[in-house]
């Protein structure tokens, strides 16, 4: 977390939280709500590494930007965190801007997506990596599966790095309760929202 929020959080410690204002897209995009209630892409480089070194979760599973005092929670459209395949197949870098230092898990959902456990936390692959992540997948054999044995999804491995992680599968209307997660999150009961 940024120096700059830790002091404010200290000069300022009842500031009331905000929700609904902040969005997560599936590709790690952050979205801002406009007026009229849509919402648009923050294309302000400085402003998304900003939001990403102080974005985290608290206990009931709410991911949230500390913004100086203030928690803006986060609407996630699909998972709390999105990684990107960097480095030629070497590593996984989270939206946020962190380098996941583990891969723990992986599993292909019903969808035809990807999802990590790292260090960092549980997350989607953006889509637009899919197909360099099918090129890091192994069958039983040790070599590049086949397109029926990718739908089938069993015997497959993930290799980033010097990670070397079975497959296992999940259903994307379960992934907030399998990974502990609220994908819109209220305040809670007697807790104010501005």
């Amino acid at each position: 977390m940024d120096e700059i929020v830790i002091r404010s959080m200290v000069r300022w410690p009842d500031v009331p939280d905000v929700f609904g204002w902040l969005a997560l897209d599936r590709r790690g995009n952050w979205l801002v709500k406009c007026t009229g209630g849509g919402f648009e892409r923050i294309g302000n480089a400085a402003l998304c590494a900003f939001i990403g070194r102080n974005y985290q979760h608290d206990d009931d599973g709410r991911w949230f930007f500390q913004n100086g005092p203030q928690r803006v929670f986060v609407n996630l459209h699909h998972m709390p965190l999105v990684y990107r395949i960097d480095g030629g197949g070497k590593r996984l870098l989270a939206h946020s801007g962190l380098v996941a230092q583990a891969l723990r898990a992986a599993w292909l959902d019903d969808a035809g997506g990807l999802l990590l456990q790292t260090d960092l936390g549980a997350g989607s692959l953006d889509d637009r990596d899919l197909a360099e992540a099918l090129a890091l997948m192994r069958d039983a054999a040790g070599g590049s599966p086949g397109e029926a044995a990718i739908e089938r999804g069993s015997g497959l491995q993930l290799v980033i790095g010097s990670d070397c992680i079975s497959l296992g599968a999940a259903l994307v209307a379960e992934v907030a309760t399998r990974f502990g997660f609220v994908a819109t999150p209220r305040p809670a009961p007697g807790q104010a929202d501005c």
